[in-house]
C-alpha cells in the first residue's frame, strides 16, 4: 500500500506501519485508523481496497511527507531571512530552542572539545 509516495509495509500492523510517514505519529495513526473503522493490529496484506482506501483519503487530510518538509524549511529560511535569533542559530548549525552549549551539543557543535583542563597535567609512568 502506498500512501504519499511511501510503501507502507505489509508485514507491520497498521498502528505500526503508518507513522513511518513524515507527518503522522502514533496518535494520529490511531486516529485515522478509527475512523477508518479498521483494526489498529490489521496488518497491510489483510485490508481490502475500500479499508485501503479510506485510510489514505483520510491520511492525505492532514500535511505529510513533501508539503510538510517544503512548509517546515520555509519556514526555517523566512527565520533566517529576517535575521531573527533562532534564523542565526539555525545558520550557524547551533542548537535553536534554548538548550545549554557550553556541555552538551556535542551532535550540533561536532564533537569538540575546546575547554581546557585545570592546568594539571597527568604524568605518564613508565
Amino acid at each position: 500500500m502506498r500512501i504519499a509516495g511511501v510503501t507502507i509495509s505489509d508485514d507491520k500492523q497498521l498502528a505500526y506501519a503508518l507513522p513511518l510517514i513524515f507527518g503522522i505519529g502514533p496518535a494520529r495513526a490511531r486516529d485515522i485508523l478509527a475512523k477508518a473503522g479498521v483494526e489498529p493490529t490489521k496488518k497491510g496484506k489483510e485490508l481490502s481496497s475500500e479499508e485501503e482506501q479510506k485510510i489514505r483519503t483520510l491520511a492525505e487530510d492532514y500535511t505529510i511527507e513533501g508539503e510538510l518538509r517544503r512548509e517546515i524549511g520555509q519556514n526555517i529560511k523566512r527565520l533566517k531571512d529576517i535575521h531573527s535569533h533562532r534564523g542565526d542559530r539555525h545558520s550557524r548549525g547551533l542548537p535553536v530552542r534554548g538548550q545549554r552549549t557550553k556541555t552538551n551539543s556535542r551532535t550540533r557543535r561536532g564533537n569538540v572539545r575546546k575547554t581546557m583542563t585545570s592546568g594539571r597535567r597527568t604524568l605518564e609512568k613508565t
